[in-house]
């Protein structure tokens, strides 16, 4: 039996972490063995360990900010592990994680290394310098990756563009399941859960589901709700998430005079049933890489107001109810929210006699059988590379 080993850093909630711990927990177990490797911290870290059939191991210097000897001893660490476990395949997410897992994987003599680019490290917000430095360290690093997958075609393109890869890669989506999303809440749990957020009779509930991080951009979304709100004094909006910019965000919403305005709700593990009350997604990103979220809106039937970075088009399954701006754009994005709730009101209106609402490649079961798929083809394509080795005229 081969064991696939999979390896992220902090399992935060987020798209790549669920990815990840999806994977490792729904493989096929009469052909594979699962392992989990992680950094410490994670409000997934428990959920992780618990999961059956599947060996867990937390990295305690296993961190995304860099750090010499905490690298130094990740790698030292994940090296033990991954020679303690036999690991046939090791498949890495995540930049750093990335970085040292495949170069851990190559010095503990595994087989066949993965790379799965939830969105490159290399953002727009870095200087130059610093994006070319880590062109190169990707590049160099793609020199003992056997295999790369992008969950959208614009990274595709772009790893190409850098030379991290040519024909060995491919797009596999980071699936959702959807029908969690797809079930309407009823007009009673509708309304508690609305004046649970602070939203009363005719207001509009705007809605973002993202970590308070640069990534995402949370301050755009104080700034389009001031906007917005000068046009709409029924809007209000929530942020579903947490992270190190809270602080600065409460301080910008008591800035701006916005407390009954803009609601930090945290994290909150039902975001099917807070999507059911939302009349609106808004996602602020300045890079991504696929954004779950929005097939998740999508499923729920909301309609989308996002900004046009990463794979955010590829992600768009019903354009008539979405609208795209450039990253940064407060007018055009405040302009969208105010369109498509004069347009239909606003509000999920999932179809559950629709099946073909989500394309079935954003399936999270799709997703986990093209992992398969891939697993099952280097695997092959390995043991007859060894076996053309092992045969000579000689030994005929």
């Amino acid at each position: 039996m081969d064991t696939i080993c999979h390896i992220i850093t902090k399992l935060e909630l987020g798209g790549a972490q669920e990815i990840a711990l999806y994977a490792v927990s729904h493989l096929d177990r009469t052909r594979f063995r699962s392992v989990l490797v992680a950094g410490p911290g994670g409000m997934l870290t428990e959920e992780a360990r618990r999961l059956p059939g599947v060996q867990t191991f937390i990295v305690p210097s296993l961190g995304r900010r860099i750090h010499a000897i905490s690298d130094l001893l990740a790698f030292v660490h994940l090296v033990a592990i991954l020679r303690r476990v036999k690991a046939t395949i090791v498949h890495t997410h995540s930049s750093k994680a990335g970085i040292l897992g495949r170069w851990a994987a190559w010095c503990a003599g595994v087989p066949l290394i993965l790379h799965t680019v939830h969105g490159f490290g290399i953002t727009p917000a870095q200087p130059g310098f610093v994006q070319r430095l880590l062109i190169l360290v990707e590049r160099i690093t793609g020199w003992i990756t056997t295999y790369w997958v992008t969950v959208a075609e614009i990274d595709a393109r772009k790893g190409r563009q850098w030379g991290l890869f040519t024909t060995n890669v491919s797009v596999i989506r980071p699936g959702i399941d959807p029908s969690p999303f797809r079930q309407p809440l009823s007009p009673a749990d509708r309304q508690r859960l609305r004046e649970e957020f602070g939203i009363g009779s005719g207001e509009f509930l705007i809605g973002t589901v993202a970590c308070l991080k640069p990534q995402k951009a949370p301050e755009d979304v104080i700034a389009v709700a001031e906007r917005v709100s000068v046009r709409l004094p029924g809007a209000r909006f929530v942020l579903i998430g947490d992270g190190a910019m809270r602080p600065r965000l409460e301080a910008l919403i008591h800035e701006k005079g916005l407390q009954d305005k803009v609601r930090l709700a945290g994290w909150r593990r039902d975001v099917p049933r807070a999507m059911g009350c939302f009349d609106l997604l808004l996602l602020t990103s300045r890079w991504e890489g696929l954004p779950r979220v929005m097939l998740e809106a999508a499923s729920a039937g909301l309609p989308i107001v996002a900004t046009r970075v990463g794979g955010v088009e590829e992600a768009v399954v019903q354009r008539d109810r979405v609208r795209l701006c450039e990253a940064g754009d407060l007018a055009g994005l405040a302009a969208g929210i105010e369109a498509l709730l004069a347009a239909g009101g606003g509000g999920a209106s999932p179809t559950t006699g629709d099946k073909h609402r989500l394309p079935v490649e954003f399936h999270i079961e799709e997703m986990v059988k093209q992992y398969q798929s891939l697993y099952d083809r280097l695997l092959s394509q390995r043991r007859n590379k060894l076996a053309s080795r092992s045969w000579s005229p000689a030994s005929s």
